[in-house]
């Protein structure tokens, strides 16, 4: 595999010990290449506009600037680069945090080595990695914390769907997987993810978890 094959990653954590044990596992497959790291979201976003790497794993508690506040200007700066947010507890509110800033999913530190790898490719593939089942739980936990949809404008872009997509944008946004939207709406499954492809086009947004938060936002869920 050559160099530029590979999959490019940014480490951001402020203990280098969890730096030193994330580079020698990324570092052993033949598919992914550590090109940097970082101790805080100052030099993450430095590192990530000099390196323009295609997978950047997010601490969100550091110093001098926390890993939620680093995700959005990277995102913004790099939208090349896909952000996979690292917690150490599940349904932190960072993480949440940390999704609506443009993260593509998020992870436990102590999950296992292979579901690490497999987030990695997942999200360098233009995946999220949050299953819906996760999402649909860490949002109802921080539900208080949405904006209201009483009296509020819904976002615009919501002409732009069609009623079918709509349809499955609401039932995205419940946590189903494709395979249970397709039952409940008598569609194929290679439909639903044509009509969702769609979606994500017409709104401007990235993946599954920016279209969940998307639908929470203008209370269609």
């Amino acid at each position: 595999m050559t160099h530029d094959e590979r999959i490019s990653i940014l480490l951001v954590d402020d203990q280098p010990l969890t730096r030193v044990g994330f580079g020698l596992l990324l570092g052993a497959e033949p598919d992914m290449e550590v090109v940097g790291e970082a101790s805080d979201g100052v030099e993450a976003i430095r590192q990530a506009r000099r390196l323009r790497p295609r997978v950047v794993l997010m601490d969100v508690r550091m110093p001098v600037m926390d890993g939620v506040e680093a995700t959005g200007a990277i995102v913004a700066a790099v939208p090349e680069s896909r952000v996979l947010i690292l917690t150490t507890f599940d349904l932190d509110e960072y993480a949440f945090d940390g999704l609506r800033a443009g993260a593509s999913g998020f992870l436990l530190k102590n999950a296992l080595p292979a579901d690490l790898l497999s987030a990695i490719r997942t999200i360098a593939a233009g995946d999220a990695v949050v299953a819906p089942r996760v999402t649909r739980r860490l949002l109802e936990t921080v539900a208080h914390r949405l904006p209201s949809s009483s009296g509020a404008v819904a976002d615009s872009r919501l002409d732009r769907l069609t009623p079918r997509e709509r349809d499955i944008l609401i039932e995205v946004a419940l946590g189903k997987s494709n395979t249970e939207i397709a039952a409940d709406l008598f569609l194929s499954e290679n439909t639903v993810k044509s009509h969702f492809k769609h979606v994500l086009a017409k709104l401007g947004l990235r993946d599954r978890v920016q279209a969940v938060i998307f639908a929470y936002e203008n209370g269609l869920a």
